[in-house]
């Protein structure tokens, strides 16, 4: 029975995911911060004989909550087939939020917590036959970059400039991933779903919200057919250490996006940013 770990598993694409390697037979664990979506999704996956399912409640945008949650997992699980990190939630407008370890919100969720669990699941990761890390992000977009002297945005802070610079973070973070891994087996894919019809809408302030799901009726995937190909990567994927997609499309890995010194520079200034 393969173990699969998914953050942000209890809606969207991660519930998607999810209640497809379930139904694999797999045992799928989700990461979610609800109870309520998570006893959901633990009410369906029991409709599913082959697989089992497990839910953990954990606030991602804690730092310390995210290595917390690593180490629990790779002593529960020491061998890990599928780590699919999704979780993500978008704060565009408004001020400027930071958590209560003072990392602002879009960097602390949507980066750090998948650097913590990229890293800290490494050794249960490469125990599998064919491990594989998928960072579904935005690679392929050419929109936000590393604001190095200023990462928190402390500075002429937007909503968007944190969650774009959030993804290019991922970007990074593949690259270094594979740079410093390249020997262990994992393969680490970034993924580009495209305009998926989630929930995502719903976190948004109004009227922005009303525009995205007018976007989302005429131009979103369904999630199942969102998920067919990432599903394929997942259960074939490739053997480089770093890969990046944009749906079933293989992009090159040139241009500053997955500059190989800037995902150094990156990883080394993240570790000096979080406790070990």
């Amino acid at each position: 029975m393969q173990t699969v770990i998914i953050t942000g598993g209890t809606d969207g694409l991660g519930k998607g995911l999810a209640l497809h390697y379930l139904r694999q037979g797999a045992h799928v664990i989700a990461v979610g911060s609800t109870a309520a979506k998570g006893q959901a999704l633990l009410t369906e996956a029991d409709t599913i004989p082959a697989g089992r399912a497990g839910f953990i409640r954990s606030d991602l945008t804690s730092v310390t909550a995210s290595q917390e949650l690593a180490e629990r997992l790779a002593q529960d699980h020491p061998v890990v087939d599928k780590l699919i990190l999704c979780a993500q939630r978008y704060r565009l407008l408004g001020d400027r939020a930071t958590t209560p370890e003072g990392f602002e919100h879009s960097f602390a969720l949507a980066y750090l917590s998948r650097f913590v669990l990229s890293h800290g699941l490494h050794d249960a990761l490469r125990a599998a036959r064919r491990p594989v890390i998928m960072n579904v992000g935005t690679p392929g977009v050419p929109l936000g970059r590393i604001h190095w002297d200023d990462p928190q945005l402390t500075r002429a802070y937007s909503g968007t400039k944190a969650t774009l610079q959030s993804f290019r973070a991922n970007d990074l973070l593949g690259v270094a991933f594979g740079v410093l891994h390249a020997d262990s087996g994992i393969s680490y894919i970034g993924y580009n779903p495209g305009v998926v019809s989630t929930g995502m809408p719903q976190s948004l302030p109004q009227p922005l919200r009303a525009a995205t799901k007018a976007l989302f009726a005429m131009f979103a995937a369904s999630v199942p057919k969102a998920t067919a190909p990432m599903t394929a990567l997942l259960d074939d994927p490739p053997a480089e250490p770093f890969t990046a997609y944009w749906q079933k499309r293989r992009l090159p890995l040139n241009g500053r996006a997955f500059d190989r010194q800037d995902a150094l520079r990156l990883h080394h200034l993240t570790r000096e940013l979080i406790p070990h």
